[in-house]
Formats: structure tokens, sequence, C-alpha cells
């Protein structure tokens, strides 16, 4: 899963199949360019036949059909025009009569030219089109496979313009055009292929980078943890050996004082000793709340036992009960501490609740802690989408754990907040 998620390979997957996309499309579009530049070459071809061979050698007398001129056209040129891929040469009146041909027969036959070749004979310039072989003057091309006629337009030594007309083999035309696409493809693919391979790197090195910073900033940000953490421990060190066993001493001090006295003096005592044992309880949790217990040390009941210290001094009769304290994991322990320390504050701080309870048991490999009280409640739906009261934390720190949480309540029901969490 961590080699999905990493961002060259997600990178290199969306390539890959750009790629194959980019290379299919590529791949019709050239195929599309080299059948174009193939009927380019042949145009070109028929051009340079047409005037550099066939019309500097045509002679006086060839379109009137003279026997001689045909003969000496014939000798002089035919083996120059049958050059590469042409296979037939015919050579046209505007009437639609053939004054020469490579095929003797056809020669003096009269058909009617389409249009395209007439436009040709009036304007010039050159076309292309597949030669339709049931047509009676294409009768000897019959069985060669398909053929592309290509015609232009030349003049005849008494000024009338002619149609010279050259057919190529389809399949020439066919091998030409793969010639021409296969020598682009390697362009095409390894041009893609060599900005993958640079994108591919250059987000190789990004990713590098971005994992250093990223293990850099996990590393001051555990830095600021633990010095954080270190200075909360001193802090929470120093009032406990100092000011709460400053205020533990006089609290026992006036206590006795009390016992000696009587009357108005010893309930000035007594009320004094009661309320230092107060703020001594209060400043208890609030060493808990500025640095979490030793629960290793001093154990997970005595941990909630200083956790609902405070509800007492807010009316609230709290109980705490844990079974298998020693069964549970130090990790497991510390998560319940947690959710025990958020569930507990809440009550305390929203709930207005009389009575509250924790529970923790350890079975078999799950560790379950119940918070219930009987206070106002709440919509949990609501308070969750609102983010208050720490749920959304609390089940985010769950769910990192593997964890369960649910969380019970209602307007005026009460709220028990249930976490199980297993441990092996």
């Amino acid at each position: 899963m961590r080699v999905i998620r990493n961002p060259v390979v997600q990178f290199l997957a969306v390539g890959f199949l750009a790629l194959v996309v980019v290379v299919v499309g590529t791949g019709r579009l050239s195929q599309e360019a080299a059948a174009d530049q193939a009927i380019a070459d042949a145009r070109a071809t028929t051009g340079v036949l047409a005037r550099s061979v066939a019309e500097p050698a045509i002679p006086r007398g060839l379109v009137r059909g003279d026997a001689g001129a045909i003969d000496r056209l014939d000798r002089t040129v035919l083996n120059r025009l049958l050059v590469d891929r042409v296979k037939r040469i015919k050579i046209w009146t505007s009437d639609g009569r053939i004054v020469y041909s490579d095929k003797t027969p056809l020669i003096g036959s009269r058909y009617a030219l389409g249009a395209d070749e007439l436009g040709v004979l009036r304007h010039g310039g050159s076309e292309a089109e597949v030669s339709d072989l049931s047509r009676p003057e294409n009768r000897f091309e019959r069985g060669a496979g398909g053929l592309v006629e290509v015609y232009t337009r030349i003049h005849s030594p008494e000024g009338q313009p002619l149609l010279f007309e050259a057919y190529y083999s389809e399949a020439d035309l066919a091998a030409r055009r793969q010639q021409i696409f296969h020598a682009f493809r390697p362009i095409t693919v390894g041009g893609l292929l060599v900005l993958v391979a640079v994108a591919t790197a250059l987000l190789w090195g990004l990713s590098r980078r971005l994992a250093r910073s990223a293990r850099e900033r996990e590393r001051l940000l555990r830095a600021a943890v633990d010095a954080s953490d270190s200075e909360r421990r001193r802090i929470a060190r120093d009032l406990h050996d100092g000011v709460v066993q400053d205020l533990a001493g006089t609290s026992f001090a006036l206590s006795a004082m009390a016992r000696r006295e009587d009357g108005d003096d010893a309930a000035r005592l007594d009320q004094m000793s009661s309320s230092l044992r107060g703020s001594l309880r209060s400043l208890r949790s609030l060493l808990v709340e500025i640095y979490p217990p030793d629960l290793r040390t001093a154990g997970l009941a005595a941990a909630l036992d200083d956790l609902v210290a405070p509800a007492s001094g807010s009316g609230v009769r709290a109980t705490v009960e844990v079974d298998g304290d020693a069964a549970i994991p130090d990790d497991a322990a510390a998560l319940v501490w947690r959710v025990a320390q958020e569930a507990v504050r809440n009550t305390l701080r929203h709930a207005h609740a009389e009575d509250l309870a924790v529970r923790v048991t350890a079975e078999d490999s799950v560790v379950r802690l119940v918070v219930a009280d009987d206070g106002v409640g709440f919509d949990p739906g609501a308070v969750a989408t609102r983010g208050h009261f720490g749920l959304r934390g609390m089940q985010d720190l769950i769910g990192e754990a593997g964890g369960t949480l649910d969380v019970r309540s209602g307007p005026g029901q009460g709220t028990t907040v249930t976490l199980e969490v297993s441990h092996r």
C-alpha cells in the first residue's frame, strides 16, 4: 500500500496510461500523415515524369494519332516512364481519346473523362484517386490489385493541353506509407519516453526533498514536543514537591490544631483545613492537566482517581472502578486515560450531572472504558458535526489505534461514552 501511495509510482502509472493514449492517438494521426505524404510523393513523381520526361519528348503528330510519332515516343521515353512504382502510363486529349499508353491496345480508344480530369486539363494542378478497375479503360489493370491514378496537365508541341496519367500500386503506396510512419514513430515515442524519464527524475528528486523536509519537520516537532513535555514535567514536579507538600502539611497541622481547640476556634480551624484540602485536590487535578501521570508507576486506577478528584468540588459524586489493571498494556492504558480525561472534562464542564461513573475492564484481548453521567445530555450527531467537546479529536485518536468509540446521549438522558480497544 505504501508503494501505491508513493507519488513517483502514481505519476508513472498515470504517465504510462497517458503515454498509451498519446501513442495510439499520434499513431493514427501519423498514419494519416504518412498516407498523405505517400500520395504527395506519387504526385511529385508524376509531375517530374510529366514535365521533365514526357512533355519534352512528345513529337508533333502524336495528338493526331500518327503511328510514327507514337513509335518514336515509345522508343524514346517508355523505359524512363515506367520507373519506381509506376505501373501504367496514359496520355489523354480533352475529348477523352488516349493518344499514348504503354499498353498499345488502348491507343486511339476514346472514353469519357470525369469532372476532376477535365478540371485539371482546364486549370492545371494534379489530382489523385483510387482507380475504378471496373471501367473499360482500366481493363488491363484488373488482377493487379488496387491502383491509385495520379494525373496532371502537359502540352503537346502544337500547344494542345494533354492529360498525363500515371498508375501506382496501392500496395506500393501502403509500403511507402509504412516506411514514412516507421521513420517518425521512434521520434514520437522516443520523445515521449524522454519526457516521462525527465519528469520522473524531477518528481523523484522533489519527492525525496519533500520527504527529507517532512522528516526534518517531524524531527523539529518531536524536539518541540519533547521540550514542552520536559518543561511541563519540571513544572509539575516542582509544584508537587513544593506547593502540594506544603499545602498537605499545612492541612494536617490545621486538623491537629482543630482537635486541640474547642468552640469557635476549632470550627474555624476545621473550616480552614477543609478549604486547604479542597485547594489541594484542585491543585492535584491541575497537575494532571499540566502533565499526565506516569501510568506505569502510579497505575491506571490511581491516575483515574486523580482525574475525577475535581468532581467533588463541583458537587458531582464520582466513582472509579478498574478491573485487571495489571493486564492492560501501556499503550492501551494511555489511550484509556486520554479518552477518560476528555469524557470527564466534558461532564464537569457541560453536563451539570450529579453522578459520574468511570469503569475500566480488561477481558481477553479487549480493554473497555465506560464513562457515564446523569447530566443534561446532548445530541451526539450535532455536536460531532460542529466539532465540540473534543469528540472529533477523540475519534481520530482512537481510529489511529484501531479502537472503536461509541457516544450515546440525548437531551435530558445523560451521556455514556464507551471505548473498546484491542491489544495483544
